[in-house]
Formats: structure tokens, sequence, C-alpha cells
């Protein structure tokens, strides 16, 4: 698991990569709810910013594609 940020409009909201692949990744969150559709993602790691559409929400989870 790698460390994360979520950006969008100002606001970051801490996150970890469960999977990631070279086209998208799932997110770990404590609350998916309010997160837009297309954000930017922060890779701690790798110092790495890529944009990101959701394809898929759960409870704790979001699966990203990456653009």
């Amino acid at each position: 698991m790698k460390s994360a940020t979520i950006e969008y409009n100002g606001r970051t909201i801490a996150c970890l990569i469960r999977n990631q692949s070279d086209t998208g990744a799932s997110l770990e969150v404590v609350n998916p709810l309010g997160i837009p559709a297309q954000f930017s993602l922060l890779i701690i790691a790798d110092r790495l910013r890529c944009g990101c559409t959701v394809i898929w929400r759960t409870e704790h989870l979001i699966g990203v594609k990456f653009h």
C-alpha cells in the first residue's frame, strides 16, 4: 500500500492505494461521499500527480482510471 492524497477544489483527502496498475488504482478512503467524479491524485512515494476519473465506488473504496 502507498499513501496518496486526493486533491480537488482546493481540498485534500488522505487515502491509501490498495491496488495500482498502469491504467488505474483502487483507493481506500474513510468516506467517499463528496469526492467528485474527477480529481488529481498525488502519489507521495512516487512524487507523481495524475488526473483520475472514478469508475466505481463502495463504502470505503474508489476505483479510478488514470488520464
